[in-house]
C-alpha cells in the first residue's frame, strides 16, 4: 500500500474494515455516519501510508486513533444542534418476545452510552466492544495509560448510574 499499489488498501480493508465500522458506530450510534467514518479513516490510511513509521506503533492502532478522532469531531459538530426528540432505533430483531427484551435493553444501553461525555463514550467503546488492551486505548486517545484507566472507570460508573433507573424494567425484559 505504500508504494502505492491497490491491492494493499483492500488486504487492510478485507482485515480491519468490520472493527473500524463497529468502533464508529458504537460510538455515533448511527451506521450510515460509522460507513462514512471508516471510508474517511481508509482514505486517509492510503493517503499517509507512504509516511507510516512501521517502528512506532501497530497500524491499527493508529487507524483506531484516526477513526476515533473522526468520531469524536462529529460529535462535537452534532453536539451544536439541540433536539429536544431523539430519533427511533430501528428494531432489527427477529422473534416478538425475546426481541422486544432485548431490543428495550440494547435501546436503554445506547441512549445511556450516548449520554456519556465523548471520551468517556470512546473509551467504553474501544474498550467493550472493540476489545483493546489498556495500553493500546489509552494510545488512540493520546493519554496515559493511568488517564485512559481513569476514564473508563468514570464511564462505566456513568453508565451504570444511567441505567440503574431502568434496572427493574430491564430484569424483567430479560426474564430474570
Amino acid at each position: 500500500m505504500a508504494a502505492g499499489d491497490p491491492r494493499g488498501l483492500s488486504g487492510l480493508m478485507d482485515a480491519h474494515l468490520s472493527r473500524i465500522t463497529s468502533l464508529a458506530y458504537h460510538m455515533l450510534g448511527d451506521q450510515m455516519a460509522a460507513e462514512d467514518i471508516a471510508q474517511e479513516t481508509f482514505l486517509k490510511a492510503w493517503l499517509k501510508a507512504a509516511d507510516w513509521d512501521f517502528g512506532n506503533a501497530k497500524f491499527i492502532t493508529w487507524m483506531r486513533r484516526v477513526a476515533t478522532n473522526h468520531c469524536l469531531d462529529r460529535l462535537r459538530k452534532r453536539r451544536e444542534v439541540l433536539s429536544d426528540t431523539l430519533p427511533e432505533q430501528a428494531d432489527n430483531a427477529a422473534s416478538a418476545e425475546t426481541a422486544m427484551a432485548t431490543g428495550e435493553t440494547e435501546a436503554a444501553v445506547s441512549t445511556a452510552l450516548a449520554e456519556l461525555p465523548d471520551r468517556q463514550r470512546a473509551a467504553l467503546t474501544l474498550s467493550h466492544f472493540d476489545h483493546v488492551s489498556q495500553s493500546e486505548g489509552a494510545s488512540i486517545l493520546e493519554i496515559s495509560e493511568a488517564a485512559y484507566e481513569s476514564l473508563l472507570a468514570r464511564a462505566r460508573r456513568a453508565l451504570r448510574d444511567n441505567l440503574l433507573p431502568q434496572k427493574e424494567s430491564l430484569m424483567e425484559g430479560l426474564g430474570q
